[in-house]
């Protein structure tokens, strides 16, 4: 997993709410275990729409997604999670998120940034002229027009984004510990050491 501090580019001013992960990912996508390529199927429905603003080009390539409330809901697919990945979206902000989304994201190395109404409202409208900076070390996204608002997140995750670490990660983070357990136990107990051979 990449590490991930600070996000700033143009910003997907989406903000549709009740998004489920059928409209992130259709299940037709779901055929496959490969992350890459599933760009291309993230928000295939609403992309058939003339002037969706995920084929407009001045949003092409855009890190961050501003989302309505309820984002995420529906069905537990990993996949939608690993589509806006391959979409390049590393932030999603919005005023609430399904708890299953928000996991499979930070699992992913995505950020899901809670703010309220009035703030999504705000990102939004600049979203459409400006660029949108987030800042998860300071736990802030600020606009160039002074607005900052401030959010919340759990600790670990914050630390696991920071540091890019997944599953794997954390367990080669504590790799001496680990060591040093399994020296002592075999000191302790030979009688488990198996033979070399």
């Amino acid at each position: 997993m990449e590490k991930l501090n600070i996000v700033e580019g143009k910003a997907y001013p989406f903000g549709m709410k009740n998004v489920d992960t059928d409209i992130v990912i259709p299940a037709h996508w779901l055929k496959t275990i490969s992350r890459a390529g599933l760009g291309r199927g993230a928000f295939e429905v609403l992309r058939k729409e003339p002037g969706n603003v995920f084929d407009d080009p001045a949003y092409a390539g855009s890190p961050i997604l501003i989302a309505g409330d309820n984002f995420g809901c529906g069905s537990s697919r990993e996949h939608a999670a690993w589509a806006l990945a391959d979409l390049g979206i590393k932030v999603v902000i919005a005023p609430s998120f399904s708890d299953i989304f928000s996991g499979n994201a930070f699992k992913n190395g995505i950020l899901t940034v809670v703010l309220p109404q009035e703030a999504i409202d705000r990102l939004l409208e600049v979203a459409r002229t400006d660029p949108i900076h987030v800042d998860l070390e300071h736990q802030t996204v600020t606009t160039r027009f002074q607005d900052r608002f401030q959010f919340e997140i759990d600790p670990f995750r914050k630390h696991c984004l920071l540091g890019g670490l997944d599953e794997i990660g954390l367990t080669l983070d504590q790799a001496d510990t680990i060591s040093a357990f399994e020296a002592k136990d075999a000191g302790a107990r030979p009688w488990l050491v198996p033979a070399v051979a």
